[in-house]
Order: structure tokens, then sequence, then C-alpha cells
């Protein structure tokens, strides 16, 4: 790859706390113990595939704090321009489905550090300094209006420094409750993006954009068209990519992306996902694809190829993160299965 510099990611570090398996939330009286957050998530994936990254939140001055600080520090992430402040560290709590039980999140995360968090903690030329690309999510600036203000000056900064940014829309409807709908928010932040990325409903709830109507397998010319309307709201973006999932059950879904950058819809490969383990953290892996597929190859087609392989392997390891290595997905793409043991 001969780029140089990192990528930056912004958002909140959230405590996970999940039932075993498939269990009800405390069926048993026992939760299991990690860290995630859709942006750290992403963060910690390029880790993994061997870029230079850093990440900017905020933490409290405690116990778990320092445990999450571990846990980005464990990936080779630069933690250096982490505020700590504030009192606690968000929790979500997640229950996995099976079959035709959905899964389901309880979120903790009133009051939380990044929730609580000021514009003034976050120097922004500081923090993107040697930096190549920024990522953010419509997750964070759900949290607080200040959590808002921040997500959009971190946003402005990098776009000033001539640094990509790429958001991934991520509605979260049980976070919005500071008072503005997501509307009046993320269009100001969307004007700032270079990439967006979006599940197929994300850009009509956060940016009104109205969605195609499909049924069963998603058609990805339809959402080539959606993705081509987003473009033509905000001329600023230089690609659109859309997610399209589809299936009736938690753990058997179908999985695939397109991508519109002003002149040419690409569509990949589709993937028949079946025993799914945690999709929790799926699309994260996509995002982190595609950003390294972008960097690393001189070809869209085989960057969202490769975004769509790092998730559809994603749905398939437990936790947030996904612990996959760049020839692990190249194998995918390239058509190796995982039906084999490797000696």
């Amino acid at each position: 790859m001969s780029a140089t510099g990192r990528v930056v990611g912004f958002g909140e570090v959230l405590l996970r706390l999940k039932s075993p398996g498939n269990e009800r939330l405390l069926q048993s009286p026992v939760l299991e113990a990690t860290f995630g957050g859709a942006e750290a998530n992403v963060i910690a994936s390029l880790a993994q595939f061997g870029l230079p990254t850093a990440f900017t939140t905020a933490l409290p001055a405690n116990p778990l704090g320092d445990a999450a600080l571990t846990a980005l520090r464990a990936f080779g992430i630069d933690t250096s321009r982490i505020a700590r402040s504030g009192d606690r560290v968000g929790v979500y709590y997640l229950e996995a489905g099976a079959g035709p039980r959905s899964s389901g999140v309880v979120y903790d995360r009133a009051g939380s550090a990044m929730a609580t968090a000021r514009r003034e903690e976050f120097d922004w030329p500081a923090v993107l300094a040697g930096a190549r690309w920024l990522h953010i999510s419509g997750i964070t600036p759900a949290i607080s209006a200040e959590a808002a203000a921040i997500t959009l000056d971190a946003a402005k900064a990098a776009r000033a420094a001539g640094i990509t940014v790429s958001c991934d829309y991520n509605n979260r409807g049980k976070l919005w409750q500071w008072g503005k709908h997501p509307r009046d928010v993320m269009p100001d932040i969307v004007r700032n993006v270079d990439i967006g990325i979006a599940g197929r409903d994300d850009c009509q709830t956060m940016l009104g954009v109205e969605a195609p109507e499909t049924r069963g397998v998603p058609n990805a010319t339809a959402y080539g068209e959606l993705a081509a309307a987003v473009m033509e709201a905000y001329p600023n973006l230089k690609k659109q990519v859309i997610t399209l999932r589809d299936g009736a059950t938690a753990d058997s879904q179908g999985w695939a992306a397109c991508m519109y950058d002003g002149s040419r819809l690409y569509t990949s490969r589709r993937y028949q996902l079946d025993g799914i383990i945690d999709r929790v953290g799926g699309g994260d892996a996509f995002s982190a694809g595609l950003i390294y597929g972008l960097l690393a190859y001189n070809d869209a087609a085989r960057a969202l190829e490769f975004a769509t392989a790092a998730s559809a392997l994603k749905h398939f390891v437990p936790g947030d993160v996904n612990r996959v290595s760049v020839a692990e997905v190249e194998a995918l793409v390239a058509g190796e299965g995982g039906g084999r043991i490797r000696r």
C-alpha cells in the first residue's frame, strides 16, 4: 500500500454484556464481558489488517475506563488522544437470537463519558495530525447534543485538512432521546463526508432520502438508484455504499452490497450465511473492509468484494470485532471456502 498516514476513528467505546450462547438475558447468572462500539470495531478491524490506526473518545479515569483502553491497545491502536473524563463507560446488554427469535439489545448509555463529553476536550488538528482517513458514524450523534456537535467538528476538521471522511449512517432509534430527530442532525454531518455507508433503511431514516420498496432478496439496481439519489442530495459524496441484507431468521441470512460512485454502480457477490454465530459488528466489519479495500486496491469493484467478504466472515466470529486477517478475506474473495481444515 503506497499511501501513508493512519486511519482515525471517533466514537463511543462500550462495555458489552452478553448472555451465554443463545440464552435469554439473565437466564443464568452469567454475562460475558467484552468491549466494542461501532467506530471502535472498525478501527480494531483495520488494525487487524495491519494499518496504522488511532482512536479518540472519552473514557472515565476508573478501572472500567482503564480496561477499555487496554482492550483498544491490545490491537495496536494509538489511544494517546483519548480524553479521560466523565463518570462511567456506556454499556449494552446483548441477547443473541436464534431461528425466528430475534436478537435484542438493551442500552445503558445515559450519562456516559462520551454522552457528557465537551467539545473543548477534542483538539482536532492534533487528533488528525498524520491521518489520511477519519471514520465516524450516526450512532455517536444520537447520544447527546454535545456528542453530535463533536462529531460535526471532527468531520469539518478532517474535510478542511483534506482527509477522507467515511460515515456509516447507522440508525439507532432507541438512542435518539435528546430532542432532535436524526434528519435534524445528520445532513450537516454528511455534507462533510466523502464515503457514505448505509443499510437499506438508513438513507431514509437518517437523511430523508426515500428507500425503494422491495421484497425478498434486495434488488441491487433499486438500491443503486437510492445511492444515486443520496449523491444527488449530497454532491460532496464521492461514493455511496448500501449493504443488502435479507433473510427471515436470526441465524440464516443473505449478505451483499452495492456501491455507486457517481457514474457506475458496482454490485458484490451475495453470500448465504447459515448458522450465524454473531452478527453484531457485521456492518462495522464491512466498513473496515471497504476502507482497507479503497486504500489498498486501485479497483473499486475489488474493494467492494473485500468489504463484503470481510463482513461475511465476521458473522462467524464471536464478539464485536472482526478478528480475521487480510489473507483470510482475500481467500474468501477468491472462492476458497472454510470447509477444509488448514494444516
